[in-house]
């Protein structure tokens, strides 16, 4: 068992050599899943990995895994937020459910791995509101709050967040596993 001093928590940036991963995935799961694979592969090491994104009820999904690149090659948030108005444009605000979902995977050397799925559901507003956080947040608006994550304090989203959720779900399971 290792001593507590044995024991770091390091980021892909530790590995400045680490292997570039293409997100080819079709599913947040499979994105997740290979991003830990390769860098456990590459670590030797136990690896947490996410891939996370917004699904639009009225599109079908989208942008889902084409959330960080939804308005092309030279995407930017402003960009993605133009274009999912744009998509949205004239759609009434009880036809714009969405959701922020975040998928991590926990990947360990031997093959064995677990995953956990946050989800945070909400609308898409008309029109941008806030300055907190970033990509789609401006836009997302919490019904139990009545405003845009944007417009939370950064205390209350990590609390609410798609992420957060997820990373509940992995510290209980790593709880249940450490005793």
């Amino acid at each position: 068992m290792l001593e507590e001093s044995e024991m770091a928590v390091l980021s892909l940036s530790d590995y400045p050599s680490a292997p570039e991963i293409i997100e080819d995935g079709k599913t947040f799961f499979e994105n997740a899943l290979k991003k830990a694979r390769i860098v456990s592969e590459y670590t030797g090491e136990m690896v947490i990995a996410d891939d996370s994104g917004l699904e639009v009820d009225f599109l079908e999904g989208r942008p889902g895994i084409h959330s960080a690149r939804y308005s092309g090659p030279d995407a930017d948030d402003e960009k993605n937020i133009q274009r999912l108005l744009q998509e949205l444009k004239g759609v009434p605000i009880e036809r714009r459910g969405a959701a922020f979902k975040c998928v991590l995977v926990l990947y360990n050397p031997d093959g064995i791995y677990e995953s956990f799925e946050g989800t945070l559901r909400g609308e898409i507003a008309v029109s941008p509101a806030g300055s907190e956080g970033f990509g789609y947040d401006p836009v997302f608006i919490v019904p139990e709050y009545g405003r845009t994550v944007a417009e939370l304090s950064p205390d209350i989203k990590n609390k609410i967040s798609h992420r957060a959720k997820a990373f509940k779900k992995l510290k209980k399971s790593l709880r249940q596993h450490v005793k």
